[in-house]
């Protein structure tokens, strides 16, 4: 039996703006901006905007702050945040709004200027058993993980350095990205370290940058200007908030969400046409490609290898350059979806996977904490 909100909402607009540099605008004037353009994109009407989902390291209560930038007054409103992974999670939380009769039109925003603002604010209180060693948090935490999965695997140096060159790879591709110089296995290994053993190129991208998308219903959605994009299946789960209290190092709770996104989906990984995979640094994609079950735990760094999750490989993973290469203005996760949402469209120009019909699009939030697994399709994959 078909999931209840299995295809029931669907993504009918989506923008960008700012993305790299925005000198001279804050993060909230970046996010109405793209809204916007979403909807815009989506030929709705920012009046007929009853739903409003936003989550800000920026801004407490960013769902409310965008409101009253845009002018509106929504039915439903929500601004939880779990980290970068906060958009799916939002997604979801749309699409039951939208299903339940509560809403009519959801907006999901996100801004930073962290770039050109000079650095990223934390409201994340400070890990109590952690402090005393003085972290340099999130890297330090991502580099517990890849040091333990290293030696737990047998995982080199030059493999983790493989995520990055795929993914800039990729960035070539797209004229949107951030970084599309050349880039070489030995760049990334050599370069600075920052936390060992991650590598100033194992890290994300530190930019400006906002995104935005618009749900509703498939029955309005079928009448817009562009084609659909259903949300086939989503699901969340955290194990720990702090890096001291995650059970297995080596091991996410996407194990847990991935199996659950597919189910309602109704799609296993091999189905997905691309997949997209949040990368705040290069461990993200091989922990994740086997906690979603495209390879087995331990083999993920051989499975990055060889040009597999390249352009012309035989997966498609993080198709825009990801945070690696394309844009990574502090919380990355909506501009996985954009990404995902847009191969699904078939509007990614030069790196547009042929007959795309179906993305994956994996968020992650905190120190590999939050995991949400979203799946997106074309109205025939409903």
């Amino acid at each position: 039996m078909a999931h209840p909100l299995r295809g029931k909402a669907a993504c009918v607009g989506l923008a960008t703006a700012g993305c790299g540099e925005a000198h001279g605008r804050n993060a909230m004037e970046l996010m109405v901006e793209a809204v916007h353009g979403a909807l815009a994109d989506a030929q709705i009407p920012l009046s007929e905007v009853d739903g409003v989902f936003a989550a800000s390291a920026f801004y407490a209560m960013a769902n409310m702050s965008l409101a009253e930038h845009l002018g509106i007054q929504p039915k439903y409103s929500n601004g939880s945040n779990i980290g970068g992974s906060s958009f799916m999670m939002h997604a979801l939380d749309a699409a039951m709004a939208l299903e339940a009769g509560l809403i009519n039109v959801a907006v999901i925003a996100y801004g930073s200027n962290q770039r050109t603002a000079g650095g990223f604010k934390s409201i994340s209180e400070p890990p109590p058993f952690e402090t005393v060693y003085g972290p340099r948090n999130p890297i330090t935490s991502y580099a517990l993980a890849t040091s333990r999965y290293m030696h737990q695997y047998g995982c080199t140096r030059d493999q983790l350095s493989s995520v990055a060159v795929s993914a800039r790879e990729w960035a070539k591709l797209n004229p949107e990205a951030f970084s599309r110089g050349d880039l070489t296995i030995d760049d990334v290994s050599n370069s600075r370290m920052i936390s060992d053993p991650l590598t100033k190129l194992d890290c994300c991208l530190v930019t400006d940058g906002a995104g935005a998308i618009i749900m509703t219903r498939a029955d309005r959605a079928k009448d817009g200007p562009n084609t659909p994009i259903h949300m086939l299946g989503c699901a969340m789960e955290h194990h720990h908030r702090m890096i001291s209290g995650m059970p297995d190092l080596t091991v996410t709770a996407t194990a847990k969400s991935g199996p659950r996104a597919f189910e309602m989906a109704g799609y296993g990984p091999k189905d997905m046409d691309t997949v997209q995979l949040y990368d705040a640094f290069t461990i993200n994609t091989i922990l994740f490609l086997e906690d979603l079950g495209y390879c087995k735990k331990g083999e993920g760094k051989d499975f990055v290898t060889g040009g597999r999750i390249a352009p012309g490989g035989e997966l498609p993973v993080n198709t825009n350059g990801g945070g690696l290469s394309c844009v990574h203005p502090g919380m990355y996760g909506l501009f996985v979806m954009i990404e995902g949402i847009r191969q699904a469209r078939g509007t990614c120009g030069d790196r547009q996977i042929k007959d795309a019909k179906i993305s994956l699009a994996h968020g992650n939030g905190g120190v590999l904490s939050s995991q949400v697994t979203s799946i997106w399709g074309r109205p025939e994959t409903v």
